[in-house]
């Protein structure tokens, strides 16, 4: 309990928190999120909400906040403040780990394992005793057919190129068939035809199986592929909106047009709070 001073102006009310948003509808919500790491403030008091069942990408340049954003969606990020939930329990709840796939830039592999051998690897943490054998045997094996690596399944992942190497990380994540799928710059290294099959496949886990995914990328084109878009610079949300919105919003024939545009729209807004100070 706060105790005030004789003669200071008591406090009002406590302001009332907005309505809980809708679990079966939101797989992710964030309300005043901010990340610091030493005297730098890496996210900056953030806002957003992700439907379930879609695609959302998280687009903007190299440095600007996605993979901080992300560790702190799985909760392995520090220093982190404000809220953040995360399908119906705060971000990091011990229930989540089987809920959620997560892909981080660098391939989470083993070199010395075969595909199908790391597959069995994860999939036996995730789903362990002898029981659930025939299971775990089922999950790997469409894990590896929806990543393209059927032919590769009895490789060395050390023999791989990196783009498949990739490639294994994802099938890792999908073991399960998580709820909520966060991948970072999943897609990078990879020609144009696989990221063709791949945006194909996050399509097909969002329209067949529901899954929610979350996916961050620096590549603007990719853009128009998400369903939603949160886009960011410098630790801030720009915007939080689909393709169309924004393109109609701004007036711009693309996504990445929309974006310049939002730039500018900031850094203008930024230096006319510095001259009027």
């Amino acid at each position: 309990m706060m105790n005030n001073a004789p003669g200071s102006p008591r406090p009002g009310p406590a302001p009332t928190p907005g309505p809980l948003p809708d679990p079966h509808t939101t797989a992710v919500h964030a309300e005043n999120l901010t990340v610091t790491r030493g005297p730098r403030t890496v996210l900056r008091d953030l806002g957003f909400t992700v439907p379930r069942g879609q695609i959302t990408g998280l687009l903007g340049p190299s440095g600007c906040g996605k993979s901080t954003l992300m560790r702190a969606l799985v909760g392995t990020q520090a220093k982190v403040t404000g809220t953040l939930t995360v399908l119906g329990h705060p971000a990091g709840h011990p229930t989540l780990r089987t809920r959620i796939g997560y892909v981080t830039q660098s391939p989470s592999v083993y070199d010395d394992l075969t595909v199908r051998q790391n597959l069995d690897y994860f999939a036996a943490i995730l789903d362990p005793g002898r029981p659930a054998a025939d299971r775990r045997d089922d999950h790997v094996t469409r894990a590896i057919a929806d990543v393209d690596l059927t032919t590769h399944a009895d490789s060395l992942a050390g023999n791989l190129s990196g783009g498949q190497r990739n490639r294994v990380s994802l099938a890792v994540a999908l073991l399960g068939a998580p709820e909520l799928l966060v991948l970072d710059e999943p897609t990078v290294g990879l020609d144009p035809v696989l990221r063709r099959d791949l945006w194909n496949l996050f399509h097909d886990l969002a329209t067949d199986r529901g899954t929610t995914l979350l996916v961050s990328s620096h590549v603007m084109d990719e853009a128009e592929r998400c369903h939603r878009l949160l886009l960011m610079r410098e630790g801030r949300l720009l915007a939080d909106d689909t393709p169309d919105a924004l393109r109609t919003r701004t007036g711009a024939a693309t996504v990445q047009e929309a974006f310049l545009h939002l730039v500018d729209e900031a850094t203008a807004a930024a230096r006319t709070k510095e001259t009027t100070r």
